[in-house]
């Protein structure tokens, strides 16, 4: 008796330890942590939104977006901060250019001052990391190279990029420009059965389809049509994100089987079983055709092959579920990036018509009428200039963030652990205190003499990243995006539709939340 009494008080206090422990976890996310982190902050004269239990500064966000989502801005504007990010506009005026606020519990600094963001995304010792994203976001866009920390990370980039040196993207800018000028193919057939030979293009739509093509060809070895659920699934996914994305993030309630959580399983699983057909369909190939191995030596290729070395290779072995993950990763970024900034240029052009006819006039002399080649291409001094202008103004990446790994001061700032640092790309990219009194103007010529030379600031310009972890897709965007438009240039001359809403808006990316309608008329060159 006196054994079982012995038990029973051993197992409440068992239970009574575990449960104040509970609740001490409990009210220090929700209580003592936003207390002691504001105090920090408040104390070096940084301020911001209070902070609300659970929620943060959440709804404050959506209701700041859902206002502007309503907005029409005038066309000839680009002063788009207002109606993408309108909490950073509003806190900026209310709190300065680094203020405070709160994601749900997550503490976040806004800072906007290049020289710091430069410091940050440039470390090298691991004390500012990746943070930890949304569950969905995972599913949809996966956890490879632009998620994943530390020894992970550099066994990611070791293996993916030699599939982006030099040599491999002039091999790839021929799929590119067959993927290119069929698309354009179809565009002047429509052009020639529309009464004026002017057929009216949502090139947003049409563009998300050719990067599609462009990224599965080049990097997966598969077509469009085979990628298509791939892109259908993320597709899906990338809604639900959009439609959670200021929702209070229970861990727990990401398991429970409700109708919302049993559709995105099920779209997660259609999105594996895809990308696991596509890796199984390459290696069947390799089999029945090859002995020695080989898998080709585009991205899907070289992880496949990487992983099958592993046994002279541990440390750079890949696992079957860590290669579907890659995929998704760049499935997503190889579609969405490109795409959005091949809208907004187009955008832009039709919108200077003095920029375009520049623009055709330097491709028609280097090129000629001809499929460019990678020398063709670095004479388009022009050509780049807009796109450099593009990505100032338009730059798909509206806002990217590291997490302090510790408490950290660099500066004037004291950073304590585990608080996630907000660099608003969109904003730097247009403060006239950088960029001068034109900073909302559309003129490349500030790139005549170069990035570094082109604002106050060398690194003004943040649109691919900077340091160790900038975007290990920038050549392959950059050559994909000239490619595009060069044979767009030699073929059409394209106007806005009297149709446009100029509507950008943040959906993971800049996107144009009402399309971006355009006149194509063919060229007769």
């Amino acid at each position: 008796m006196y054994v079982e009494m012995g038990c029973l008080a051993i197992a409440l206090v068992s239970f009574t330890v575990i449960f104040i422990s509970i609740i001490w976890q409990i009210c220090r996310i929700l209580f003592w942590r936003p207390y002691v982190v504001t105090r920090c902050f408040r104390k070096q004269g940084i301020r911001g939104p209070p902070y609300s239990v659970l929620s943060g500064s959440l709804h404050e966000i959506e209701r700041l977006k859902n206002a502007a989502r309503g907005s029409v801005l005038e066309t000839s504007s680009n002063d788009i901060i207002q109606r993408v990010v309108p909490h950073y506009h509003r806190w900026s005026l209310d709190y300065g250019d680094t203020f405070l606020y709160w994601f749900g519990t997550q503490p976040r600094i806004c800072i906007s001052d290049p020289e710091l963001a430069k410091h940050i995304l440039s470390n090298k010792f691991g004390c500012f990391i990746k943070p930890m994203t949304r569950p969905l976001l995972e599913k949809m866009a996966g956890r490879g190279l632009g998620l994943v920390n530390g020894a992970d990370w550099v066994k990611h980039r070791r293996i993916t990029s030699p599939a982006f040196t030099s040599g491999k993207l002039k091999v790839m800018m021929k799929r590119m420009a067959e993927c290119t000028l069929s698309m354009l193919h179809e565009w002047k057939n429509q052009s020639f059965v529309a009464h004026n030979q002017c057929k009216m293009i949502e090139v947003n739509g049409e563009f998300r389809k050719l990067t599609a093509d462009i990224i599965a060809q080049t990097a997966f070895g598969t077509s469009y049509v085979q990628g298509r659920e791939v892109f259908e699934a993320q597709r899906e996914l990338r809604q639900c994100c959009r439609a959670s994305i200021a929702d209070i993030l229970i861990p727990w309630s990401l398991y429970l089987p409700t109708p919302e959580n049993l559709g995105i399983w099920k779209t997660e699983r259609r999105l594996n079983k895809a990308l696991r057909s596509i890796i199984e369909s390459r290696l069947n190939s390799q089999v029945s055709r090859s002995s020695d191995s080989v898998h080709g030596d585009d991205l899907l290729g070289l992880m496949i092959g990487e992983s099958e070395a592993a046994k002279t290779k541990p440390g750079l072995k890949l696992s079957m579920n860590e290669i579907i993950e890659e995929c998704k990763m760049f499935f997503f970024a190889g579609q969405d990036t490109t795409s959005t900034l091949l809208s907004w240029t187009v955008f832009l052009l039709s919108s200077h018509q003095e920029w375009q006819d520049r623009l055709r006039q330097e491709v028609l002399k280097e090129c000629r009428m001809g499929i460019p080649d990678s020398d063709m291409l670095a004479k388009l001094k022009l050509v780049n200039m807009v796109f450099l202008e593009v990505l100032r103004l338009y730059s798909p990446v509206i806002t990217t963030f590291r997490k302090a790994s510790k408490d950290i001061k660099f500066g004037n700032l004291i950073i304590p652990r585990d608080t996630c640092i907000s660099i608003p790309v969109v904003k730097i990219h247009r403060m006239e205190k950088y960029w001068g009194e034109d900073a909302n103007e559309f003129n490349p010529l500030r790139f005549s003499n170069g990035v570094s030379e082109a604002a106050k600031h060398p690194n003004a310009l943040i649109a691919f990243g900077m340091g160790p972890r900038a975007c290990i897709g920038k050549k392959f965007a950059m050559l994909e995006a000239k490619i595009v438009i060069v044979l767009m240039l030699q073929r059409f001359s394209f106007f806005l539709s009297p149709d446009y809403k100029h509507t950008p808006m943040e959906n993971l990316t800049l996107q144009p939340q009402c399309g971006i309608p355009i006149l194509m008329e063919p060229l007769l060159l």
